[in-house]
């Protein structure tokens, strides 16, 4: 019990410091990924007759931004959970796993509603008729909150202590982007860079949320075991490196 109260109290904290007081900082969680999809549609609509899927091209980059975006928000606001609650955390009540888990139970919600709230507005507005497998959307959808949390628990640990990282971390995401197909399907690429793609655990993530989107679409290259242990690899990591240098890293802060 005492566990779950510091990390509600973490949580409510989270809250108001991320987003502020008001209902305006929730709102921009969402307009932020209405404005991305709504610009990638406007340019892919330009040169494209039609999306790899479907008819309906805000569906389509939906399907694959929502979960790209869920994994880089929360594994950037999991690593920066040492830094956050750095002076918190010198309290005996509250330990790192607390700040890790308030910061991700945090992210990974206000995610969960953007991608509900924004599915729920194409859908309607474009009067389109979609069957949507729920089951494979969860999936593919905590799946990419699992990586975000394995890559965010041990990217808490190299931040702090090699401020280096930051860096060079911010330079390899670039061509996540692209890599990831967002914009296109896995079954499109043509060997032998299909082959290397499959490596990337999020093109597993977002095959199988479009798989749940589209009823036709079946992401048979989607491997939920690969996705499992490339996320637990950085996450137990990422955990029993922090477990003996957290105090180090606070007190150096």
């Amino acid at each position: 019990m005492r566990t779950l109260r510091t990390i509600g109290a973490l949580f409510i904290r989270e809250m108001s410091t991320t987003h502020g007081r008001n209902a305006f900082g929730y709102a921009w969680a969402v307009l932020e990924p209405v404005a991305g999809i709504a610009l990638l549609s406007l340019v892919f609509s330009l040169a494209f007759r039609s999306p790899s899927l479907g008819t309906n091209f805000p569906l389509f980059y939906a399907s694959g931004l929502l979960p790209f975006m869920a994994y880089m928000d929360v594994s950037q606001k999991v690593a920066q959970s040492i830094r956050f609650s750095r002076q918190l955390i010198f309290y005996p009540g509250v330990t790192f796993v607390d700040a890790l888990a308030a910061r991700f139970l945090l992210n990974a919600i206000t995610q969960l509603l953007v991608f509900m709230i924004l599915l729920t507005l194409i859908i309607v507005l474009f009067d389109l008729r979609v069957i949507l497998d729920i089951p494979k959307l969860a999936l593919g959808l905590g799946l990419a909150l699992w990586l975000a949390l394995g890559v965010g628990t041990l990217n808490a640990y190299l931040l702090s202590t090699f401020p280096p990282w930051e860096r060079a971390w911010a330079i390899l995401n670039r061509p996540l982007f692209i890599v990831s197909c967002v914009f296109f399907i896995f079954d499109q690429i043509p060997q032998p860079y299909q082959g290397w793609l499959w490596y990337n655990p999020l093109v597993h993530c977002i095959g199988l949320v479009r798989s749940g989107v589209y009823a036709t679409y079946d992401a048979s290259y989607a491997s939920v075991g690969y996705v499992i242990a490339f996320g637990a690899v950085p996450f137990a990591m990422g955990l029993l490196f922090l477990r003996r240098h957290h105090r180090t890293i606070i007190e150096n802060g």
